[in-house]
């Protein structure tokens, strides 16, 4: 029971992905769906399979409708097919949502293998949901080729929990278009904002030029709070989850800084006007839309989501860039985010060591050789016949080998110009630029400056100070019932 109050600390919350990387929660009607896929197909599957064979639920399966990347499932199970003919792969597609994973882990029936966000996996080990998997990582040699940030994230009492999928890194994604509009485009590149204090004038620039919004800001899930996360931190507001050292962490949403972030929040609405008509409904998917349409001008957004405004949302590749996020007075970050593979409690070694090995058919791990290389190229190919564009994916493996495999993989598919996205690539090399979400609850903690970002956006008079008051206390109780709070 302990570890299910946990988890249900914020069931009553309406989540969004911020961390992952990135995307919103399913709706209910898909999460119910996903939820009973995922519990029916594997016995049906399995009643059907060979008894001898491994049975390996796959929680990474696309969903239906990615009738892309399901495409490019079917060559990597062929090929994983011919790998591992003992293994029985069980296509269970699995939306990640505090609301399914409780009773799923609870009755056992989590895939084998899962993608949670960067903020969650500590509190499945805490739970008891997710198994350890050193000893199999360190007969491959893996355990050390993870992103050692990663690493941490994955750890706990000596064990490592997982592997990473893959990374990302806030930035500043832009519609070219609508900045050439406004004479913000010199030989081809973006004149984009350096600073905060220069993105509201861009914003108000390109709004008298366009009529579009400068910026579109979310403030309708979680989303609103992890993107706020970033613009605190440039303003000098860090930690917002100050970690204790002993497992336990204090709420920190209420000082000076973070006030004085809140107010350019508020200010970018009721002095600039840059912002779409209600951000109180723009969520991390019509941000995507804001911007691809031509509605906006600039969102924050990562290297995974490229293909949002361009492939779904139809903006052209040669009028999308990517750019570094601003700088404040408290410095210029990026928040490093992501989604890693976790394996369910009751897997067996057998069953994690399958999942690894599927891991190498689909180019997600470490080595090197014609599986990765064949992964690697088939994502490639697929990006650029869909129309997205072709980028080196984050580092979420460490070591030269990986990289130059990569890179060697996916040139013949480069499809964008690269001055566009260069800036952003340079600026999270630096040292020092990239920082992890914050830890403690996190989902719960963006739920909750969510809340002070709808009260600002539609209150011009609205108390930031005594609203992040509120928030902060809120979210120490949070931690406290969780067990975690001091």
């Amino acid at each position: 029971m302990k570890k299910w109050m946990c988890l249900l600390v914020a069931l009553s919350m309406v989540l969004g992905s911020a961390a992952c990387g990135g995307a919103p929660d399913a709706p209910a009607t898909t999460r119910a769906q996903t939820q009973e896929t995922t519990a029916a197909a594997p016995a049906e599957a399995a009643t059907e399979a060979a008894e001898d064979k491994i049975q390996l639920t796959l929680g990474i399966y696309p969903e239906s409708t990615n009738e892309a990347m399901i495409a490019a499932y079917d060559v990597y199970m062929a090929n994983y097919a011919k790998r591992r003919p003992d293994v029985n792969v069980i296509p269970a597609h699995y939306f990640y949502a505090l609301e399914t994973i409780v009773p799923l882990a609870e009755s056992g029936s989590l895939p084998v293998i899962f993608e949670p966000w960067y903020t969650e996996p500590q509190k499945l080990i805490r739970a008891g949901y997710v198994r350890p998997v050193t000893e199999l990582l360190k007969e491959r040699g893996w355990d050390e080729q993870i992103n050692p940030s990663i690493r941490d994230l994955l750890s706990a009492d000596g064990e490592i929990y997982g592997v990473p999928r893959d990374a990302y890194a806030l930035g500043l994604q832009i519609n070219m278009e609508l900045f050439e509009e406004a004479g913000l485009v010199e030989d081809g590149v973006p004149l984009y904002p350096k600073t905060w204090d220069e993105l509201a004038e861009t914003g108000k620039q390109i709004k008298e030029a366009t009529g579009s919004a400068g910026l579109c800001l979310l403030a309708m899930d979680n989303a609103g709070g992890w993107h706020w996360t970033n613009i605190a931190w440039a303003f000098g507001a860090h930690p917002l989850s100050i970690d204790n050292g002993d497992g336990t962490f204090t709420a920190n949403l209420n000082t000076p800084e973070a006030i004085e972030a809140m107010e350019y929040i508020s200010a970018l609405k009721w002095e600039h006007d840059i912002l779409t008509a209600d951000p109180l409904t723009e969520n991390w998917g019509t941000g995507f839309t804001q911007l691809g349409v031509s509605n906006a001008a600039m969102y924050i957004g990562a290297n995974d989501a490229v293909d949002q405004p361009t492939v779904v949302n139809g903006l052209p590749l040669e009028d999308f860039a990517l750019v570094p996020l601003p700088a404040g007075p408290g410095g210029q970050y990026s928040l490093n985010g992501g989604t890693v593979y976790m394996f369910a409690a009751n897997a067996t070694d057998e069953q994690v060591d399958a999942a690894l090995d599927f891991m190498i058919s689909i180019g997600r791990a470490p080595e090197i050789g014609p599986e990765l290389i064949e992964g690697l190229t088939e994502d490639a190919r697929g990006r650029k016949e869909n129309g997205a564009p072709v980028l080196r994916r984050f580092p979420a493996w460490v070591g030269s080998a990986y990289a130059n495999t990569e890179a060697a993989a996916i040139s013949p598919f480069l499809n964008v110009d690269m001055r566009l996205y260069q800036d952003y690539f340079d600026k999270v090399a630096e040292p020092g630029n990239l920082r992890l979400e914050e830890q403690g609850l996190t989902q719960e903690m963006y739920a909750e400056i969510t809340k002070v970002l709808q009260a600002v956006l539609s209150d011009e008079n609205a108390d930031i100070p005594a609203l992040l008051e509120a928030a902060n206390h809120n979210y120490q109780i949070m931690l406290n019932d969780a067990g975690i709070g001091k």
